[in-house]
Parts: structure tokens; C-alpha cells; sequence
């Protein structure tokens, strides 16, 4: 069992190298949606991780100067183990990454990066009460225009993504250069 276990890590993190690097030429070349959702979310969970590396963070979003860089999911978790496992052992800045799944909003400096699930309700009044230094993601064209930072959409059978830069710069975050070029589309409104 052990060695199943060693093996399914080794191919999440043999996918999570491989999307980090189609995420820098801005293309994933397997299409995901007919692979069906286990392709699909390990897709999403390397992107995540690829996220954390691209964003700045005020120094005011961490409760310390040691404090771990957090990836939370709000609602229900379509990664299941996928996420922990594209994540572990990862540091981004000198901080550890976590991941915590909450039920509620997060306090300040709990979270820095925030799925939330598309179940929510009322995702804009969501959206609009977070602490500023929360990175949002989310799922679909909707979200953006409801106030979220990153949107991922099936396109071509792929995944993308879609980013609100305004969102961003109105909560605090620094979006790298290479980011925003490698995203589907940027919205500066």
C-alpha cells in the first residue's frame, strides 16, 4: 500500500511540474474536461500551486514573518488528496504551503489564497467582505464580474484561466508580469 501511495504522489508531482511549465507558455496541451474531473482538478491543483509563485503579498497578510502561505477552499473540495499532495513539501518565499478547507469566510491572515466553491451563495457579497491580501479563485465567466481575482473556464477542452487585475490591485496583491501574459484574458476595469 505503501508503494501505491509513493506512486500516485510521484504522478501528481510529475503533473504538477508539467502544468508549472505549460503554465509559463500559457497552454495546457492535454484537453482536461474529457479526461473527466480527476485530470481536470490535478490540473486546477498545479495551477494553484503555480499561482502562489507569481503573486506578492503584503507584509500586513501574514501574521508573521514565518507564517505559512495558506491555500484554502470555502464550501465544498473537488480536489480531494490531489491538492495536499501537489502542494507538499512546496515553499513559496521561504514560507511553507498549507491547505485548510473552512465552512466560513476566513479571518485576516488566515488564508492567501481562496477557492471558493461555485455552490456558494451570494458569491459577490462573499467576495466583498474578505480581508484585503486573500487571492480569490474561482470557477467560471461569473465570477469575475461578481468581484473574483481568478477565474479558471473550460476552453477547447482545456483549462484556463481569466484574471480581474483591478480585484487584485483593490485587495492589496501584485500580479507578476508573466502571470497576466499566460492568462486566456485580463480585466483592468
Amino acid at each position: 500500500m505503501t508503494s501505491e501511495r509513493q506512486r500516485r504522489r510521484s504522478q501528481f508531482t510529475v503533473l504538477a511540474r508539467i502544468a508549472a511549465g505549460l503554465l509559463l507558455l500559457g497552454t495546457i496541451s492535454e484537453p482536461c474536461s474529457a479526461a473527466g474531473p480527476n485530470l481536470e482538478y490535478s490540473v486546477k491543483a498545479a495551477f494553484l500551486l503555480n499561482f502562489t509563485k507569481f503573486v506578492e503579498w503584503p507584509p500586513s497578510a501574514f501574521a508573521e514573518p514565518q507564517s505559512p502561505l495558506a491555500i484554502c477552499l470555502l464550501g465544498n473540495d473537488p480536489f480531494g488528496r490531489v491538492l495536499d499532495d501537489v502542494v507538499q513539501n512546496e515553499t513559496i518565499n521561504g514560507r511553507p504551503l498549507t491547505i485548510r478547507r473552512i465552512g466560513q469566510p476566513p479571518a485576516p491572515q488566515l488564508c492567501h489564497v481562496l477557492f471558493i466553491d461555485p455552490a456558494l451563495k451570494e458569491p459577490a457579497k462573499l467576495l466583498g467582505s474578505l480581508p484585503p491580501g486573500v487571492l480569490t479563485v474561482g470557477e467560471g465567466d461569473r465570477f469575475l464580474r461578481d468581484g473574483g481575482m481568478i477565474a479558471f473556464v473550460i476552453d477547447n477542452r482545456r483549462v484556463r484561466f481569466d484574471i480581474n487585475e483591478a480585484a487584485t490591485e483593490s485587495n492589496e496583491l501584485k500580479l507578476s508580469s508573466k502571470l497576466l501574459s499566460v492568462a486566456r484574458s485580463v480585466t483592468t476595469r
